[in-house]
């Protein structure tokens, strides 16, 4: 297993560091005091500026208008990124666009990818992906509620869907539906391209989440479909291979949100052991001084190291064997490393006392958007378990699904 960084990655790293520092942690104080609606014309001047450097959407295929990373390179890419919260946003690879894009890309008809694909990689548009719902457990995907019938050359959406993230804004929505209710679980819902000004599609509300309803992509709304009508041609793939879809949108997509959780735990690091050394508990006396704080430093750095090297080795294995191969590997990383973040968080929080409950510091934003990763695209319970299952097939003892 080869984790040296290409020749690519060591040329554009430090270009990427200086462009967060130059012209994205300036921008942060503002995001978070006035919402990213306010800040959204500055955004797009800076985004802008990541064309000219030729970095703008970095994941996507060359072929497809993307800079054309390799898997691997683009967790190293994203860690960096992490380093700030708008650092995806600024390098058009953020969450749910990136997965939206990549899967447009693999799975996509030649006019869905000139249509929806297009404007996504070119930064013109933003999407949403719609699957979790308020009245069944977001843990079981194969358990929709929402339905798309067939009728003649379209399909009619009845649903509601929620915490669909950035869809304040979207121009189009992925939406999971089920339109084979008799078939079985993994093959009764198929994927379907809504655009948002589709009439009976509504926009209820943005959630509020830690008392922070957000705006435009930084958002997590609640959805209404109610006779939605879109052409047969809207649907990705095949019909009943929604869930299929998932799984090849998600798990690749667990590991680019696992990557850049190591860039937030390396910046809450950053400024931990900056407090660590500039705060005095009395004259003399600085706050790294103490033995407990020691243990935070300590144990972060060992949690952050082993974190990166687990996510850049299943990386590894994406590029070379595929995602489905490297499922395991996925589900310990996506359960892993989102608890280093949040502890890392947390230390970090902890040691700056009341100012790093404020937002004058990036931490409480941090904590209150990250929180989620412990729930977001399978909560830890969920990935702990299928990956002990397996390991104990292999001993012999076959779990079922709700052994």
């Amino acid at each position: 297993m080869d984790l040296t960084p290409t020749a690519r990655v060591v040329e554009l790293l430090p270009k990427v560091r200086a462009f967060l520092e130059e012209h994205a942690v300036p921008l942060e104080p503002d995001v978070a005091r006035l919402g990213f609606s306010a800040c959204v014309a500055r955004l797009k001047e800076k985004r802008e500026l990541v064309k000219r450097l030729g970095l703008f959407t970095p994941h996507v295929h060359a072929h497809d208008g993307g800079v054309g990373l390799t898997f691997l390179e683009h967790a190293r890419l994203s860690e960096a990124l992490g380093w700030s919260f708008v650092g995806h946003y600024l390098f058009n690879c953020q969450a749910p666009d990136a997965g939206n894009m990549e899967l447009l890309s693999r799975w996509g008809s030649p006019a869905q990818k000139a249509t929806f694909l297009a404007p996504l990689v070119r930064g013109e548009s933003r999407s949403c992906f719609s699957m979790t719902e308020p009245d069944r457990a977001g843990s079981n995907p194969t358990w929709l509620d929402t339905t798309a019938t067939r009728e003649g050359d379209s399909y009619v959406i009845n649903g509601r869907k929620w915490f669909t993230t950035g869809a304040d804004g979207a121009a189009f929505a992925i939406v999971m539906a089920v339109t084979n209710p008799d078939a079985p679980p993994h093959l009764r819902a198929s994927q379907i391209i809504v655009p948002t000004d589709t009439p009976g599609f509504t926009l209820v509300r943005n959630v509020s989440v830690m008392g922070h309803a957000g705006s435009d992509w930084d958002s997590h709304s609640e959805l209404s479909y109610e006779h939605v009508r879109v052409p047969v041609e809207n649907r990705i793939g095949d019909e009943g291979a929604g869930f299929l879809l998932a799984q090849e949108r998600l798990g690749p997509g667990r590991i680019q949100h696992a990557m850049r959780w190591i860039g937030i735990a390396e910046r809450s690091f950053d400024l931990l052991c900056k407090r660590a050394v500039s705060r005095e508990l009395s004259p003399g006396k600085p706050l790294g001084t103490r033995q407990m704080v020691q243990d935070m430093i300590a144990e972060s750095r060992a949690e952050i190291d082993a974190a990166r090297l687990m996510v850049l080795s299943t990386a590894w294995k994406i590029d070379r064997d595929g995602s489905h191969a490297a499922r395991e590997q996925i589900a310990a990383v996506k359960f892993f490393a989102a608890g280093v973040l949040q502890r890392v968080v947390d230390r970090a929080i902890q040691a700056h006392g009341a100012l790093g409950l404020t937002d004058d510091l990036p931490l409480a934003m941090f904590y209150r958007a990250e929180r989620a990763a412990r729930v977001y695209d399978g909560p830890d319970e969920v990935h702990k378990a299928m990956l002990a299952k397996q390991i104990l097939k292999r001993y012999g003892l076959v779990v079922g699904r709700d052994g």
